[in-house]
């Protein structure tokens, strides 16, 4: 794997959840590469096996529902057994889901919409905020009991949606939105025992849960991919690769020692760039 830079992370057990995916199961590839030893907890472990399975002895992969605080725990225990106290935690755990969305990105008196704001799911709604931030609440409270007496490093995965609601998608650009300030509130709370928290906000990555909103079924780009382009500096949509920086620098306790209760955008520019 080719980093933008290495640091030294021998003395890291790191937790990530939600590591079955591109991002989450990259970030674990980089971490391990500097010598952390890493732990992939995801629901269906099949896919974070393989992941660790690329990695090697250093990596373990753990079932893990991250809405069951008894399989949580019962994850760290795993951890602690193989590895010892965990020190380093990323939150990945996320996403959006079909029923929170609209079809339309905007609302009219004479609009015909077979799912219009009124027609969202209540249960959809409470899904997203429970995988977003439920998720990283329950979490966190069990694994940041490793590093109460010692110290330790948080990183949350935010999203575009932290800083600018996106059309279609308002239980999703809530939920991230409270994914920030979790984060804030966190590195306050922890800030006397020496824990840093942080998150990085991607951009747009074209992956496999956004697949259908990018593209459409003949492969061509969706007007919404046209319109996030358009928004987008750099003209391009992320690639994972381009997160590494960002994880690494947080990461290091010599690089940002005295960083806490930070967002990183990782966007191409997106997040500033007004549309004119």
């Amino acid at each position: 794997m080719k980093l933008p830079f290495k640091i030294d992370l021998s003395d890291k057990v790191v937790a990530i959840t939600g590591a079955g995916g591109v991002l989450m199961s990259g970030f674990a590839k980089a971490l391990a590469e500097c010598g952390a030893k890493v732990a992939l907890l995801n629901i269906h472990v099949e896919s974070a096996q393989e992941c660790a399975d690329e990695i090697g002895s250093n990596a373990i992969a753990v079932k893990c529902n991250c809405l069951d605080k008894n399989s949580i725990i019962e994850a760290k225990e795993i951890i602690n057994k193989k590895f010892g106290k965990v020190n380093f935690l990323i939150n990945g755990v996320g996403g959006n889901s079909p029923v929170a969305t609209t079809d339309n990105e905007y609302m009219t008196p004479d609009l015909q919409s077979t799912k219009d704001f009124f027609a969202l799911e209540e249960s959809g709604i409470k899904s997203v905020f429970d995988l977003n931030i439920t998720s990283a609440f329950l979490v966190t409270q069990v694994f940041a009991e490793d590093m109460v007496k010692t110290g330790g490093n948080i990183i949350n995965i935010a999203s575009m949606n932290a800083y600018r609601p996106l059309t279609r998608i308002p239980a999703y650009s809530a939920a991230k939105a409270g994914i920030l300030n979790f984060t804030e509130w966190l590195a306050v709370h922890f800030a006397p025992c020496g824990i840093r928290v942080n998150a990085i906000a991607p951009g747009f990555f074209a992956a496999k849960q956004n697949q259908a909103l990018l593209y459409n079924e003949d492969g061509s780009p969706t007007t919404r991919t046209g319109k996030i382009l358009a928004a987008t500096p750099m003209k391009k949509f992320g690639q994972p690769e381009d997160l590494y920086g960002a994880l690494l620098f947080l990461a290091s306790d010599e690089a940002s020692g005295f960083v806490t209760g930070v967002c990183i955008p990782v966007d191409g520019g997106f997040n500033a760039y007004s549309g004119v």
